[in-house]
């Protein structure tokens, strides 16, 4: 690749000028008071992209995988029981790593391009008397089908069962791209990382615990080391961190949080959820499906796109690959070689999202796929003339 088209797959996502210059920065001593000033700003920005003014942030040398880690070693014991959905490839991982570490994991099967089943949850939650189940887990945004789930609603089915289990939320594919509220919707720990929407490179993982997380620290018997918060907020107190830390991630997530904030969140979805329109339009003009299986479940983020039956959906995206430079990503687990993803998310326009809907449909032609030239390309541009139209309007 020569690295002068932007990228579509759904993470890690194009990296802007200035977040690269905030990553590229000379060695500093991370044990004087030059890091503290820039880890407590990075921490208080990741609340504010949280919405959150009651959990605390912590940043681990890892990715959302590690962040997964970090919230069940630290909360849980050995023999705890936890409620999960699968209908994905990243619920599914987050539920085996629950498994692999002794835990009891109840799960319900969902239909890959469904959301989390709330009410089922609720039936579940309802009937556990005892108050066995210790958490839950939610994927907010299953990155291999462009599904997202609605949390607000398992909050809901919580309350009414009148559980105390904690809610755990993997949202490493929407962060800083979708609506996201941790306090409102009763999260109590959110994991991400910084190669999403927060547009660096991979390398931190990014947790918020809220205070009722906190708690559960002190009674987890699970084993940690690296990932234990409790050395973390230590080193937080006194400026610093109790291993050698990412001082250039950091320094980019600082920077990150400010292009953020100084967009304004509210902006930031409302491009996202822009962009995915105009690729959804495009998707329609090319007479196929989302894996995602309604509206209410189209991802902002990333785009699963099935392909007609009998054909390898990886042929799209190792062409773009070698005979136009153009990545998009493969279709993970039940869905490999069905669907191709495009991702939208992080640092992208309108013009940038119309380069890549004009490279698949060139790609789906050349494989003999049958896909009128510019179709789609003419459906995202009507979309985005209109969106901004209307902006304009609003704004006036």
């Amino acid at each position: 690749m020569t690295s002068q088209n932007p990228i579509f797959i759904p993470g890690p996502t194009n990296i802007p000028e200035e977040m690269r210059k905030a990553v590229d920065m000379p060695t500093i001593d991370h044990r004087s008071p030059v890091f503290g000033r820039m880890l407590h700003p990075a921490l208080e920005g990741v609340k504010k992209v949280l919405k959150t003014t009651q959990a605390q942030v912590f940043l681990f040398p890892s990715t959302g995988t590690g962040g997964w880690e970090t919230a069940i070693t630290n909360t849980l014991s050995p023999g705890d029981k936890v409620l999960a959905a699968r209908n994905g490839m990243f619920s599914h991982r987050w539920i085996d790593m629950c498994q692999r570490h002794g835990l009891d994991v109840q799960f319900v099967e969902t239909p890959w391009g469904e959301g989390i089943p709330a009410d089922r949850f609720e039936e579940i939650l309802t009937a556990d008397k005892a108050h066995d189940i210790k958490v839950v887990l939610a994927t907010h945004n299953e990155t291999a089908t462009g599904v997202k789930s609605d949390i607000a609603a398992v909050r809901r089915a919580m309350d009414a069962a009148g559980h105390p289990a904690l809610l755990f939320v993997d949202g490493v594919s929407s962060i800083g791209s979708m609506d996201f509220r941790m306090d409102e919707w009763g999260v109590d720990i959110a994991v991400t990382g910084s190669q999403k929407g927060f547009m660096l490179p991979p390398g931190l993982a990014i947790v918020g615990f809220s205070p009722k997380a906190m708690e559960a620290i002190e009674t987890a018997k699970l084993p940690r080391t690296f990932f234990d918060i409790r050395d973390m907020a230590t080193g937080y107190a006194r400026n610093g961190y109790p291993y050698t830390p990412p001082v250039g991630l950091i320094n980019g997530l600082n920077v990150a949080c400010e292009r953020l904030l100084n967009e304004g969140l509210e902006n930031v979805f409302a491009r996202h959820h822009r962009i995915a329109g105009g690729v959804r339009a495009a998707v329609d003009a090319w007479g196929m499906k989302l894996c995602a299986v309604r509206p209410a479940l189209y991802s902002d983020s990333v785009s699963a796109i099935r392909v007609p039956e009998g054909f390898d959906a990886n042929l799209i995206v190792s062409h773009a690959l070698e005979t136009y430079d153009m990545a998009f990503g493969t279709g993970l687990g039940e869905v490999a070689g069905k669907v191709f993803r495009i991702g939208h998310l992080g640092s992208l326009t309108d013009a940038m999202a119309l380069s890549g809907i004009a490279t698949a449909e060139m790609v789906m032609a050349d494989l003999g796929l049958p896909i009128k030239l510019g179709s789609g390309v003419a459906a995202a541009q009507e979309h985005y003339r209109q969106s901004t139209a209307t902006a304009q309007k609003k704004a006036a």
